[in-house]
């Protein structure tokens, strides 16, 4: 694949023996930065060596901005019909439309270079493989934080993750959300469902919230989140998606979803610098040459979580202390969404090692065809 722009230059290119036209190369997508189309396409093929194999055999939804980031966007889930034969898609039946959903499959560079094309400036893919669909392979936090907090507090709350499960020998990657945020994955690729590790998630997110109250939040009410961070549980959920590893997204510069290391991350909160976790196109591309995938674990490294009841166990086994993960197995989702009271809990282990901060929150726009 050609390299350093020269995209710009070639509009039709064979990649991998398939032949492909590419539209509108110097059209500017990141107005701010003068960041083209052709540049976004050239990002996406450099980067392909990383990206794809955590793309491969999942579900994928886009994210089109044909006219830039500051311009109207849409969702596409259903592969477009005017896809090149070769290009693979998975039939996933949706309980929610009543209908299959013919989701994209990114198994290569031909199909992310014309997906790129398309002007999908975000990839979205499923925590499960499409053969195994209700069986996620791994659990997500998505630490959101809520103006003026940003992520050298999403920093603190993932270190406080990082602990946590160190507490029952399991490891976890963090990574930029490339927006203003911080998410932290836990590898399984183990036999688990979605009802498990949303379950699972919401419990833990509901114990740290009752630890850190002026800091923490696990309602999805936005009206709440002002200066804290939200520790989205939701998103392990066989409905949604996470932005990929390594994928743009669309800010006023074009930077990345960024795996980094739990080093950095320590480092950001030490020094309050929120600047030194953000990541751009070319950034990206000289950190993977240099540090090779900092995610790959989380294709590969089998884990099972404990029972569900086990999230109480990061609490201090004292007499009296409520089994948070119990109660949230009794209890509809939507009543999982309320903290337990503070005078129910003791402090977790791992949260009373450091002291708490403060915390921010991405924009959103809406719907138009490339």
């Amino acid at each position: 694949m050609p390299k350093g722009g020269s995209l710009a230059i070639s509009p039709v290119v064979d990649v991998e023996g398939k032949r492909l036209s590419l539209t509108n190369l110097d059209k500017v997508l990141y107005p701010a930065t003068g960041f083209t189309k052709g540049q976004v396409i050239d990002y996406y093929a450099r980067i392909a060596p990383a990206l794809l194999p955590h793309l491969r055999g999942r579900p994928v939804t886009m994210k089109r901005y044909p006219n830039g980031v500051d311009a109207e966007f849409f969702y596409e889930k259903n592969a477009p019909k005017h896809r090149p034969d070769w290009v693979k898609t998975a039939p996933i039946w949706s309980r929610h439309n009543r209908r299959h959903i013919n989701y994209l499959l990114v198994d290569d560079l031909p199909t992310l270079v014309w997906l790129a094309n398309l002007a999908s400036l975000e990839i979205h893919p499923s925590l499960a493989l499409a053969k195994d669909y209700d069986c996620p392979t791994m659990l997500v936090f998505d630490l959101d934080p809520g103006a003026p907090a940003n992520i050298v507090q999403c920093s603190q709350v993932g270190l406080w993750l990082r602990e946590i499960f160190e507490h029952w020998g399991l490891q976890c990657f963090p990574k930029t959300s490339g927006s203003k945020g911080l998410q932290v994955y836990v590898p399984l690729n183990t036999p688990t469902s979605y009802d498990v590790t949303k379950t699972f998630a919401n419990a833990l997110a509901r114990l740290l919230e009752h630890e850190h109250p002026e800091l923490i939040v696990s309602d999805m009410k936005k009206s709440v989140r002002g200066g804290k961070i939200f520790v989205d549980w939701s998103q392990n959920d066989e409905h949604k998606t996470t932005v990929s590893v390594y994928s743009l997204r669309a800010r006023e510069h074009p930077t990345v979803s960024t795996p980094v290391t739990w080093e950095e991350v320590e480092k950001t909160f030490k020094k309050k610098d929120p600047s030194l976790l953000v990541f751009e196109a070319p950034d990206v591309i000289e950190r993977f040459e240099k540090m090779g995938d900092l995610h790959a674990p989380v294709l590969e490294l089998k884990q099972k979580l404990p029972d569900v009841r086990g999230v109480a166990t990061a609490a201090a086994p004292v007499a009296g202390t409520v089994d948070l993960a119990a109660q949230a197995e009794e209890e509809p989702v939507a009543e999982r969404q309320k903290p337990v009271p503070r005078s129910r809990t003791k402090k977790t282990a791992a949260a009373t090692r450091t002291p708490a901060r403060k915390v921010a929150k991405p924009a959103s726009k809406k719907r138009r065809a490339v």
